[in-house]
């Protein structure tokens, strides 16, 4: 039996469910089994699927201790039903070996950034307020975003910025960030923000901040999010058993390219619907931050060539 996790105290950690609903529907045939959601967050969609499947147990894992503490705490009144590990979606396979757990009957993640992940300063992903030009997902370890900047050449920084931020200005904002480093003038997220503003300009376009996207590039690149998701990816495909379940929210084209490439291109997953599911208009006007979300489904095919699958 799985044991629940315990913590000393119970921080704030602030992320409301997205497409709360469609998952617990997504869901709703299991009557019993394993689901293991790999985006623990402050354990929302965790502890609903806990108390709408009253036979099914879960495993909740997130690479932000932050996440693991509060979900930790969340999830205590279901006792042995549920635990919590840290753990980013490259290491979930070996917790699951740990576990003696080969095939699971649900896998759910949410990829997007938490409201408190974004909202508080000494993260550094936010550049409202000043902070530490950290945007680690996990503070524990790993290349905070200034030392990326530091470490990489012009090019490289630009390169970044243009791949996973969608930035035309790429070359031009390298640049100017590479000038306030090398002047003592990129201490903090405003200053960061202000390079972007020296290059680009301070216009909003469509009411998105110019710092938008490279800040949203140095975030991807610090915390590996493109492998990460390439991992998650090959955690359902070797460790959703035949007949089960994988449901993954996406908030960027990047991301929902790769699930649906998953999802539609392979002989292994059947689509559960033709299309992603979006929010509902309510749920939009009650959590903006949902507007971009897309949910795909899928259940997971039997093997196709020789062989038995695992037990």
């Amino acid at each position: 039996m799985m044991a629940a996790a315990r913590i000393d105290s119970e921080p704030a950690f602030i992320h409301t469910p997205v497409m709360l609903a469609e998952v617990l529907a997504a869901f709703s045939e299991l009557s019993e089994g394993v689901i293991v959601d790999v985006t623990a967050g402050g354990a929302g969609h965790s502890a609903a699927l806990l108390r709408a499947l009253p036979g099914v147990r879960l495993l909740a894992f997130d690479r932000d201790p932050r996440a693991v503490a509060a979900a930790s705490a969340a999830l205590a009144p279901f006792g042995e039903r549920a635990r919590v590990e840290h753990a980013a979606f490259s290491e979930v396979g070996d917790a699951l070996d740990a576990a003696g757990i080969t095939r699971i009957d649900a896998l759910l993640a949410d990829l997007g950034v938490s409201s408190e992940q974004l909202t508080d300063p000494e993260r550094g992903m936010s550049f409202r307020t000043a902070g530490p030009i950290d945007m680690r997902m996990d503070p524990t370890r790993g290349e905070t975003a200034r030392e990326l900047i530091e470490r990489v050449s012009q090019e490289e920084l630009a390169d970044v910025i243009f791949e996973l931020g969608d930035e035309r200005a790429s070359r031009r904002i390298a640049r100017c960030i590479k000038q306030a480093l090398a002047a003592d003038r990129l201490v903090d997220t405003l200053d960061l923000r202000r390079a972007v503003v020296r290059a680009v300009g301070p216009r909003r376009v469509g009411g998105v901040d110019p710092a938008t996207r490279t800040f949203q590039a140095l975030r991807i690149a610090v915390n590996g999010e493109h492998t990460e998701l390439r991992a998650l990816l090959s955690l359902a495909r070797g460790r959703v058993r035949s007949g089960g379940l994988a449901a993954l929210i996406s908030f960027h084209s990047a991301e929902d390219r790769a699930v649906k490439r998953e999802f539609v291109g392979r002989n292994e997953w059947e689509p559960l619907t033709k299309k992603p599911q979006v929010p509902s208009e309510l749920e939009i006007e009650h959590n903006l931050r949902s507007r971009s979300a897309k949910l795909r489904t899928a259940r997971r095919l039997p093997p196709s060539g020789p062989g038995e699958e695992p037990a």
